[in-house]
């Protein structure tokens, strides 16, 4: 099954204008998929073949003098050295298009590319499937309980592959490959354990303190830990806001998963019904919308400016974002029913504002449309502008 991505768009304008386009994500999102379908007439090398680098390392300029334009690196980061040798080949012609570099150990790929290839490079994040993708494929489902539980990565939609398993393996797959060499190999156990603590506390603000008690460890190992979710596109955190209001604020930053399924996975909910039934499933409904947005924007090229709003008497707005001259409040219901007090906080807030606001709000139900100056979405269109 072939899903048109909308990252596509952005590829084909970065490959206008860098020498080297770096595809990244979390593993199992589809960077493969996507760079041999975009890519179709680049030879292909994927470095994880232990064959293969040998033959590179022998000599590798004399590789890249034989293969030096449209050619794809995947699996990049296990041969290092490759990314200077790639800075030398680029400086000497920076022809856009030349190379397409892929993997996915994120960590070692962002490392070696802000060494060797910055201001070379253009970075597209490919993170799991998002719903405007679904629906232009056909097939995402309309129950909204069944997309917070499977999640959006592309093996169940292409494979069929079941949640229960699925997740299992995926977390196997990201512990052993992806964290090994940055949680020592005694704390693996521990670090599972974080991960499931951070999916309780999912569409909350953080304690780093109160993480570390829970798990007795030090707030700097909370603080690394979670570094390392977010460095390799497991969790996103959206920063409170504080511009053009003159109001005591939060200050700290809120927690989500990128993927829904694998949160539902870490805290136990496998299958429909227990989500459905989960006691904090406006959580699990928060996170999806939120994670929706991030996602597409992102695959649409744009960085990102989410942040969400709350002030000292606990007044919130669940997603704000600065569009620059003015703000845009969201609030996300997962009421299948429109009224129009679903938006009275979020205008509240606008009104405080020095900026024009814009209001949105997303809920659970299936119509679009407009109430006055308030724009209501239905969830599955909750990464549209």
């Amino acid at each position: 099954m072939d899903i048109q991505r909308t990252a596509t768009g952005l590829l084909e304008e970065l490959i206008k204008y860098f020498p080297v386009i770096s595809v990244t994500g979390p593993r199992q999102s589809g960077k493969t998929t996507l760079i041999r379908q975009f890519f179709k007439d680049y030879a292909y090398f994927s470095l994880e073949d232990p064959l293969l680098r040998a033959t590179i390392e022998e000599d590798p300029q004399a590789f890249l003098a034989k293969h030096s334009h449209r050619v794809i690196f995947d699996e990049a980061q296990y041969f290092p050295d490759l990314f200077s040798y790639l800075q030398l080949a680029v400086d000497e012609d920076r022809a856009p298009g030349r190379f397409v570099i892929s993997g996915s150990q994120n960590f070692l790929l962002n490392k070696n590319i802000t060494q060797s290839l910055a201001g070379r490079v253009g970075i597209v994040r490919l993170y799991p499937l998002d719903m405007v993708e679904l629906k232009t494929a056909g097939i995402l489902t309309n129950s909204v309980i069944s997309n917070i539980y499977s999640g959006f990565y592309p093996a169940f939609y292409k494979s069929g592959v079941p949640p229960k398993y699925f997740y299992p393996s995926y977390i196997a797959s990201y512990l052993e490959r992806d964290i090994k060499g940055f949680v020592a190999p005694k704390n693996m156990l521990l670090f599972r354990k974080f991960m499931q603590l951070c999916a309780t506390l999912a569409g909350q603000t953080l304690n780093v303190s109160n993480m570390a008690s829970a798990l007795g460890i030090s707030t700097t190992t909370v603080r690394e830990w979670l570094s390392i979710l977010e460095m390799s596109y497991i969790v996103f955190t959206l920063p409170p806001y504080f511009k053009n209001f003159k109001k005591r604020l939060v200050k700290s930053s809120k927690l989500y998963f990128v993927d829904t399924g694998l949160l539902c996975y870490l805290i136990n909910l496998d299958t429909e019904e227990k989500v459905d039934n989960y006691l904090n499933k406006g959580a699990l409904f928060e996170n999806l919308i939120i994670a929706e947005r991030f996602k597409a924007l992102h695959h649409a090229g744009d960085y990102p400016t989410l942040y969400f709003y709350r002030d000292s008497h606990k007044v919130e707005a669940d997603l704000l974002e600065n569009l620059g001259n003015s703000i845009r409040l969201t609030e996300i219901k997962s009421t299948t029913s429109y009224h129009p007090k679903l938006a009275a906080t979020i205008k509240r807030i606008g009104s405080a504002a020095d900026v024009p606001a814009h209001y949105r709000v997303i809920y659970g139900g299936e119509d679009r449309k407009e109430v006055g100056e308030v724009e209501v979405f239905p969830w599955f269109e909750a990464g549209i502008k």
